[in-house]
């Protein structure tokens, strides 16, 4: 039996069930003798234990088992005929003050809430595009160039030439011995013999560096190096240094010239340059609808959540905030990180999980009142999309359709897909070219 529903909070609800004792006792010793059926016990043959060692053995697992389904199904049956839309699990507690031959339980529970979504007509959004133009197929091929980049002895003739003077410069690559002090004692860290690094690429602290440049083989320098306050090695950070360091190998860059050879080298059969920058120019262009579509994605989602009205269940927090940290935590794990004594706080979780707990909650709303479901033929759509980048595309189809979770990923893209286009179908938007590497970001320079 479970009574009416007490209104507790602005969603928190809680239910009061009740049921008499003797069921229980009834549904436990049903069950206990159906254990005894195939329980085993030392000196007994199978199924001829005696029922009171099968109840000291299993009586309060199956005692609880019949608790846990007695009271699920009342809870169950109270929430369905109240037409209530529990959010999370219910917190169920034993009542203390019970009548006599009674057993009363209090589930304390959350409902979903009403979702209240603006006039999405009157919002203003600004979405992005972006152009690929020569200058990245350049700078693109430029990147590829550096990661194929090999190194000659500087003043060397060779192959390639002798890379000019024998003279350490910015895009060279350096081997040195060095050995740091301060207050003329040697520290942790800072000896080291044949020690090689690029210069110009940072790898190093800027004194260290510009210290390095235009020293020949053999020569060394000695020169003062700050440690920065926020340096890394808590020993000497904000602190100055004595280095001496030793050139002891001059390697110059020799980057691969942009012929039929450097083509073949990225996949292009016949070495076709021009098929070649064709090639880089769509997986650019693909790259960019991506961010691009990302970008206006997020736009879309960030006002859905500024115009939409509503309060969240904070039980769908705690769950996504527990979610979030077992992310983490398996994310670290498979990077190498030692994690089983990490702690993961809530509170570095909660501000995100209360926004995408928001956020689905509004996405749901949407879907629901103006059908943006994912319809088969988008998913087909989608997964096709995504297979154009390999070389065996049915292989791709396989993959995804061959597992229901790979699918529902797919089938979440295509119904936020749908959201985005039905928000911006409504509201005022506008459009504004970014560059190139804005939109890629800092890294679209390395």
């Amino acid at each position: 039996m479970a009574t009416a529903v007490e209104t507790l909070g602005k969603l928190e609800r809680r239910i009061t069930i009740s049921f008499p004792l003797t069921e229980v006792r009834a549904e436990v010793e049903k069950r206990l003798k159906v254990q005894a059926k195939t329980a085993k016990a030392p000196g007994f043959r199978p199924g001829k234990v005696p029922l009171k060692m099968v109840a000291a053995q299993y009586g309060y697992q199956i005692e609880t088992e019949v608790l846990n389904d007695k009271v699920g199904r009342a809870f169950n049956d109270a929430a369905n005929e109240a037409q209530l839309r529990v959010a999370g699990y219910p917190n169920i507690e034993p009542k203390q003050e019970s009548p006599a031959g009674v057993l009363t339980f209090d589930a304390t529970f959350e409902i979903y809430p009403e979702v209240v979504i603006g006039d999405l007509t009157t919002v203003e959004i600004e979405t992005v595009k972006a152009e690929v133009s020569d200058a990245e197929i350049d700078k693109t091929i430029d990147i590829l160039r550096k990661q194929r980049v090999h190194f000659h002895t500087k003043g060397e003739a060779g192959e390639h030439g002798d890379g000019g003077e024998a003279v350490a410069a910015n895009g060279d690559r350096v081997t040195v011995d060095f050995v740091g002090s301060i207050d003329g004692v040697e520290f942790p860290g800072g000896k080291a013999e044949g020690y090689p690094f690029v210069l110009g690429e940072g790898r190093m602290l800027p004194e260290f560096e510009a210290a390095t440049v235009g020293l020949k083989v053999g020569e060394s320098k000695t020169f003062p190096l700050s440690f920065p306050e926020d340096y890394h090695g808590k020993d000497v950070a904000g602190k100055t240094a004595s280095f001496t360091i030793t050139l002891q190998k001059l390697e110059w860059a020799h980057l691969p010239e942009v012929d039929a050879e450097f083509a073949k080298s990225l996949g292009v059969a016949d070495g076709d340059v021009a098929k070649m920058r064709e090639d880089i120019k769509v997986n650019l262009e693909r790259e960019v609808a991506g961010r691009v579509k990302a970008r206006n994605k997020e736009a879309v989602m960030e006002t859905l959540v500024k115009t939409a009205t509503l309060d969240v269940p904070k039980s769908l927090i705690a769950q996504d905030t527990e979610r979030l940290a077992e992310m983490t935590r398996q994310d670290m794990a498979q990077r190498g990180m030692n994690v089983k004594d990490v702690p993961f706080p809530p509170e570095l979780f909660a501000e995100k999980a209360e926004r995408r707990v928001r956020l689905g909650l509004i996405l749901s709303q949407l879907v629901g009142e103006n059908n943006l479901q994912a319809q088969p033929e988008q998913v087909k759509a989608q997964i096709e999309d995504f297979a154009q980048s390999y070389e065996d595309p049915r292989e791709v189809l396989k993959y995804y359709y061959s597992d229901r979770r790979r699918l529902a990923e797919v089938e979440a893209l295509v119904l936020e897909e749908n959201v985005v286009n039905y928000v911006l179908g409504l509201s005022k938007t506008s459009s504004k070219v970014i560059a190139f590497d804005e939109l890629m970001g800092s890294n679209a320079q390395a």
